[in-house]
C-alpha cells in the first residue's frame, strides 16, 4: 500500500487481501447465488459487509450490523489488527 493523499484514507488493500483478512474474523460470503456481481456481500457473527468488485485496491466497504453485541466485538478486533476505522455515513462520526 501507498502513502494516502491528503486528506483522504489508505485503500484497506487488494479485494483478494482484504476478503482473506475478513475470512479470519469469520466474515465470508455464504455460498448462495451472487445477486450482483459489483459487490462481494460477506457474512459475519451480526453483520454484513459489502464490498466493491469493481474497485482494487478496495477503499471501502459498507458493514451493516444485525446484532450489535455479536458483531462489536468482532469490529473492534477487526480494527484494532488491521488499523482500520469505521464511519457512520448518517453522523459522520469515526471511530478507530
Amino acid at each position: 500500500m501507498g502513502p494516502a493523499l491528503k486528506g483522504s484514507a489508505a485503500p484497506l488493500g487488494k479485494l483478494a487481501d482484504v476478503r482473506a483478512i475478513l475470512a479470519r474474523h469469520n466474515t465470508s460470503p455464504d455460498g448462495g447465488p451472487t445477486k450482483d456481481s459489483t459487490i462481494a456481500a460477506l457474512h459475519g457473527p451480526g453483520l454484513l459487509v459489502e464490498l466493491p468488485t469493481s474497485s482494487d485496491p478496495v477503499n471501502q466497504g459498507i458493514i451493516t450490523l444485525s446484532d450489535e453485541d455479536t458483531a462489536w466485538p468482532v469490529l473492534m478486533r477487526l480494527m484494532k489488527s488491521q488499523g482500520w476505522r469505521l464511519m457512520d455515513i448518517e453522523t459522520g462520526q469515526t471511530l478507530g
